[in-house]
């Protein structure tokens, strides 16, 4: 079957209007120009509904086809194509200045888990009061900690102060 570009409104059977129509068969052949009665007709003697498939034509363009079967196609397609899409979410993993070996393995981990299933990671470290005086600190552990998850994500935007927080945003590696 032909793929239609077809918005949700369409005029179907008795909403047709227009004097004249071009009409199109269900195989997809030129029937001619006739008036919307005659075109009517003819899809009410095949037991199929007259679609305008091109109202901005001069003179519209109807399609005899089976309206209700043609819908369901359309929502079957629709359906597949939003399985077939992957939402992409953001996951936060939070450091600290001081942050011990075994914690930030532990996060280190975690971010990898989150890289390897697709998700988006933000990493950030707040800076609390004197920590503001050594904000070289946190881009060096921001920086290890891209290390580490280098095999499985890139570094998508390098480690920024912002305010009293450094941030930093880790991409999934595509699979080749």
């Amino acid at each position: 079957m032909e793929v239609l570009n077809i918005s949700k409104e369409l005029q179907i059977n008795e909403e047709i209007r227009d004097r004249e129509v071009r009409l199109i068969s269900e195989t997809g052949e030129q029937l001619g120009i006739m008036s919307a009665r005659e075109a009517l007709e003819i899809a009410a003697g095949k037991d199929l509904d007259l679609v305008k498939i091109a109202p901005q034509a001069k003179p519209p363009a109807c399609k005899i086809m089976d309206y209700g079967k043609y819908r369901f196609e359309q929502s079957k397609r629709e359906k597949e194509a939003r399985k077939n899409q992957r939402i992409i979410e953001t996951k936060e993993i939070r450091l600290s200045l001081n942050i011990d070996t075994h914690d930030f393995e532990t996060k280190a981990g975690h971010a990898l888990r989150f890289l390897k299933s697709g998700n988006k990671v933000k990493v950030s470290i707040r800076l609390r009061g004197r920590e503001m005086a050594h904000q070289g600190l946190g881009i060096d552990i921001m920086n290890r900690f891209a290390q580490v998850c280098a095999e499985f994500g890139s570094v998508e935007k390098q480690p920024k102060l912002e305010g009293r927080s450094v941030y930093m945003f880790l991409a999934p590696k595509q699979a080749k």
